[in-house]
C-alpha cells in the first residue's frame, strides 16, 4: 500500500506559486557551513557569503510543475570569505525564511550550482538561473 499521492500539474503549480511568489523583492542568502536540520531552524555558526535581492516578481508564473526565476540581482560584495554550502531565500523583511536548499559547484546536482563554491570577500556573486519544480 503506497501513502504517497501524486498531485496534476495543475495543483503542483498553485503550491510553488503560493510559496516562491512570496520572495518578491527578497533575498537569496547563500552560507557557509552545515546547513540547519530545516528551514525553520536557527542559524548557528554560519557565515553569510553572499546576499542576492530577488526581484519585485521574482519568479514567473509556474508552469508544468516548474517555476523559474526573473533576473536575480547580484551580490556586488561579498562580506566574507568561505565555501558556499547552502542557501536561504527570504520574504522581503528580510527576516522570513520560506526555504533553504545545498549550493554546489556546477554539475554537482545541487540545488544552486556555481563555478566555484569558494567566495572571497568583496567578490561579485551571482547566479544565471534559478528554478523550482516539483515532482508529480
Amino acid at each position: 500500500m503506497s501513502t504517497t499521492a501524486q498531485y496534476t500539474a495543475a495543483v503542483r503549480n498553485l503550491r510553488l506559486d503560493q510559496t516562491w511568489d512570496q520572495v518578491n523583492s527578497g533575498f537569496l542568502r547563500i552560507y557557509s557551513g552545515t546547513k540547519p536540520a530545516t528551514a525553520d531552524t536557527a542559524l548557528s555558526g554560519n557565515t553569510l557569503l553572499a546576499e542576492l535581492t530577488f526581484a519585485a516578481t521574482a519568479f514567473a508564473a509556474a508552469s508544468s510543475g516548474t517555476k523559474t526565476a526573473n533576473a536575480i540581482g547580484a551580490a556586488a560584495d561579498a562580506p566574507a570569505t568561505g565555501t558556499a554550502t547552502f542557501f536561504r531565500a527570504l520574504k522581503s523583511d528580510g527576516t522570513t525564511v520560506i526555504a533553504q536548499g545545498d549550493v554546489g559547484v556546477t554539475g554537482s546536482g545541487n540545488f544552486i550550482e556555481l563555478p566555484t563554491v569558494t567566495i572571497n570577500q568583496h567578490d561579485q556573486v551571482s547566479i544565471t538561473s534559478f528554478a523550482v519544480s516539483e515532482a508529480a
